[in-house]
Order: structure tokens, then C-alpha cells, then sequence
């Protein structure tokens, strides 16, 4: 009979096997956790991806406004993407961009103090695509009428 994993034990196996990329960062913005979900979207290994700035997967000309709301968040402690999909284009390895959507924990010291920031992150680059394509074919129906 096998034995029951414990709840720390189910939890590191819903991250590392999670099909969506499971993260984290700490306050300077270094990744310190990396899934294979990550791995499989951002084209990352997580050998790669430890230790390295959240640069890697945010696109260039988006840098500036990220790390100032991140900052101000690790400040604050406060961010209504706690709550709220947030919407955000992000760059693989081979310098393709990706259309995410994510969600985000806090993750707090015992004196409250944010350490870092978790986010689960989806690739909803197909469905993205199917709905400017929807559009662009409803915009065309509408010049015909």
C-alpha cells in the first residue's frame, strides 16, 4: 500500500508537475522558483532561469513600467493582481513574444514584510489570436452591411 504524501509533499508535486508556469522572485526581482511548466513555456531550464533577473521573460520595451510597479508593490505590500488576472505579453528564449495571463501571491515574512511575489502564468497565446482574427472578421462584416 502506499503511503499518503504529506500536504508539503502534494504541494512541491502540484508545482513542479503544474502544466502552467509556477514561479517566484524575491524582492530584487531574482527568480528563485521555476517549474517545468515554466521550463516548457519561456524555453528556460530552471538551471538557467535560478538566480536570474525577471528581465528574462519580460519583453524590452515593457521593463521600465514592470519594475516600477513591482518595486512599488514589494514596498507596499499591496496589489490588487492579488486578486485580478492580469494580462501581460512575455518573451521566450528564442525572443518570440507570448500573450499571459497570471495570477500573483504576496509571499510575506512572519513580520509581514513581502519576501517576493509567487504567480501561476498561462500562455493564452491561441486564444488571443483566435479573438483579433473574430474581430477583424466582424469589422470587415460590418463595412459590407
Amino acid at each position: 500500500m502506499q503511503e499518503t504524501p504529506t500536504q508539503d509533499q502534494l504541494c512541491s508535486i502540484i508545482v513542479k508537475e503544474s502544466a502552467d508556469a509556477v514561479m517566484f522572485s524575491d524582492r530584487a526581482g531574482l527568480i528563485r522558483l521555476w517549474n517545468s511548466g515554466a521550463e516548457r513555456m519561456f524555453g528556460h531550464t530552471e538551471a538557467e532561469a535560478l538566480g536570474k533577473s525577471l528581465d528574462l521573460i519580460i519583453p524590452e520595451n515593457l521593463r521600465g513600467r514592470h519594475w516600477e510597479g513591482y518595486y512599488r508593490v514589494m514596498e507596499s505590500g499591496e496589489s490588487h493582481y492579488s486578486i485580478d488576472l492580469l494580462s501581460a505579453p512575455a518573451l521566450r528564449k528564442d525572443g518570440t513574444r507570448i500573450s499571459t495571463e497570471f495570477s500573483m501571491v504576496l509571499v510575506k515574512g512572519e513580520d509581514g514584510k513581502v519576501l517576493g511575489v509567487a504567480a501561476v502564468i498561462r500562455d493564452v497565446s491561441a486564444r488571443w489570436q483566435r479573438e483579433k482574427e473574430l474581430k477583424e472578421r466582424i469589422k470587415v462584416l460590418e463595412n459590407k452591411a
